[in-house]
């Protein structure tokens, strides 16, 4: 059966990579989107059975936006599972030059600094321009006639949109990746979730899993607040693989506490324990996720 999955367009991104990656071949009708709240608000009203979208790169950190859309405003959506990417930029043009021929480099605002070696060292002579995502990048340098323009971006977006790879792997580091979530309705299914469309989807479940938290409450001005939550996990002995706090956007000094740890919520006792022994010190406890690790 063929599912229609929501992603950050659009087509040739990094996240339609992530999504064609981890998807199981044929199982899936791709939705590009025009932002993250967009991909989550298609799966909210209906428009899709999953959406993908980044949470956090090992290079620039968390998602903002995916984080507060999963702790203030989508609460009828939960991760149920992951997909880890590793981000390799291509310089791609519409036709075949030369990089002394190469004028100007068009990316997203990001891109460049993770290519700054290559562009400091090779096209130091070129001028960088911004574009809304590398999809975009590619296209615009494509359809544009141009002359000397190239842009960084993905392989995927040079073959939809017939663009030529200049030089592949132009990123300074080979180790950069990005996580993406899949999401899935809360309800769906009454209640019960279905693995999404992945291509191990058959070995749910035999593997590793995590849990995600957010959690915010009275008490937390108070000196050794946050230890004493943090606590109900660690004499339980479960590892925490990610802490980090967020602004709940009401008074200066008011944050929300987002966690990933390891164990199930459903099968794991400790897990379970520990989550309900939280929510006895915090006004606010949401699980955004139990899910196989990728």
């Amino acid at each position: 059966m063929i599912s229609r999955d929501s992603y950050l367009g659009p087509e040739g991104t990094f996240s339609e990579e992530a999504l064609l990656s981890g998807a199981a071949p044929d199982s899936i009708e791709p939705v590009p989107k025009a932002s993250i709240y967009d991909t989550v608000m298609a799966l909210r009203h209906g428009e899709v059975e999953w959406a993908i979208v980044p949470i956090e790169n090992s290079l620039d950190g968390s998602v903002s936006v995916t984080l507060d859309l999963l702790a203030e405003e989508s609460g009828d959506v939960q991760i149920v599972g992951e997909t880890l990417l590793t981000v390799r930029h291509s310089l791609i043009a519409g036709q075949p030059l030369a990089l002394e021929q190469i004028n100007t480099v068009v990316s997203h605002p990001q891109v460049p600094g993770q290519c700054a070696r290559f562009l400091r060292g090779e096209l130091a002579h070129a001028r960088i321009l911004p574009a809304s995502s590398t999809a975009e990048a590619v296209r615009e340098v494509v359809a544009s006639a141009e002359p000397g323009r190239a842009a960084l971006g993905t392989r995927l977006a040079a073959e939809v949109y017939g663009g030529t790879v200049v030089r592949e792997g132009v990123q300074d580091r080979d180790d950069n990746e990005t996580r993406f979530v899949w999401l899935a309705q809360t309800q769906r299914n009454d209640g019960v979730f279905t693995a999404p469309p992945l291509h191990d989807a058959d070995g749910v479940g035999e593997g590793s899993w995590k849990t995600s938290l957010v959690f915010w409450g009275a008490g937390a001005e108070r000196p050794g607040w946050l230890v004493r939550c943090l606590d109900e996990f660690a004499r339980r002995e479960i590892n925490l693989t990610k802490i980090e706090s967020r602004p709940r956007r009401e008074r200066l000094g008011h944050y929300m506490f987002f966690v990933d740890l390891e164990g199930a919520l459903q099968t794991e006792q400790s897990v379970s324990d520990a989550v309900t022994d939280v929510r006895e010190i915090c006004e606010e406890v949401r699980v955004l996720g139990s899910y196989p690790a990728a």
